[in-house]
């Protein structure tokens, strides 16, 4: 198991929506909190919830898609909370437009924010936290999109740097079990979180922004009559207890495993039943 209380945690794009609920069930259960967000004034009142309710937490300035911004974010982090052990990778941006219609700023933007900005995390933390010998946790947040990548149109890059996320976490995983760090790799499968309305209000000048434009969501995104919302403060016990007992993934909709099972597992089925049926072909022939 890995224990949350009397850890130094970061939590970034923690001033808002999964990540602000993070943020405040690690801080709950006994963790020193660095709220790490792009916004820096959604960062201090997450920090400042945090403190109000009784907890230890920092606000903190970061762009996750630059590493020096990662890397003075670390530092300002240790020095007021000490050795980071728990580090959650949350900060992430969607798009739902053509390939051919994005531009390559917002192509940029979305590989970097959602996988970039994690193995960048992961490159500025982790050898701290393995040269401190305590052991420790990194989780990051996927999405389904990333487990199911052919479902949902006009999202391709999104997909493929969430379908990383999710490699890149796994495989990492055998990596750091040595030194006694667990991964988590997060999948959310529908959550309230906000992004529609704000996710441009967190997009770096480099990429074109901020601003103040929302995502166009198409109608028929995740079969929407299939789709159950739940909130960012429903999730986060479920995402923490994962990381309690070393889950290596974590859903939070239980009531999607059919959907699972009629698209991921029929896709990959098909393909070796066409190969099996091709093999005994050749052997006939």
């Amino acid at each position: 198991m890995t224990e949350i209380a009397n850890r130094a945690a970061i939590v970034t794009g923690g001033g808002s929506g999964i990540g602000r609920a993070l943020a405040i069930e690690l801080a709950e259960q006994g963790a020193a909190v660095g709220v790490a967000d792009i916004i820096f004034a959604n960062a201090e009142g997450v920090a400042a919830e945090i403190v109000a309710a009784g907890g230890t937490a920092i606000a903190l300035e970061c762009d996750v898609c630059e590493r020096d911004s990662i890397r003075a974010m670390k530092s300002e982090a240790q020095r007021a909370l000490g050795v980071i052990t728990l580090l959650v990778s949350n900060a992430g941006a969607t798009a739902f437009e053509p390939l051919t219609k994005m531009s390559d700023a917002d192509v940029d933007w979305i590989f970097q924010v959602n996988l970039m900005g994690t193995v960048y995390c992961a490159q500025t933390f982790l050898p701290d936290i393995i040269a401190s010998g305590q052991g420790g946790h990194f989780m990051a947040t996927a999405s389904v999109a990333g487990m199911f990548p052919a479902w949902v149109a006009n999202h391709a890059p999104y997909s493929a740097a969430k379908i990383g996320t999710i490699g890149f976490l796994l495989n990492l995983g055998n990596e750091l079990a040595p030194h006694n760090i667990n991964t988590t790799v997060y999948c959310p499968g529908g959550v309230a979180s906000g992004m529609k309305d704000n996710n441009q209000r967190y997009r770096p000048k480099r990429f074109g922004g901020p601003t103040s434009v929302p995502v166009d969501v198409p109608n028929d995104f995740i079969h929407q009559h299939q789709l159950r919302m739940l909130a960012p403060e429903d999730i986060a016990p479920i995402v923490v207890r994962a990381i309690t007992n070393n889950r290596r993934i974590v859903f939070d909709h239980s009531d999607q495993r059919q959907i699972w099972l009629d698209t991921y597992q029929k896709l990959v089925l098909d393909a070796f039943d066409v190969i099996e049926q091709e093999e005994m072909a050749s052997r006939s022939g």
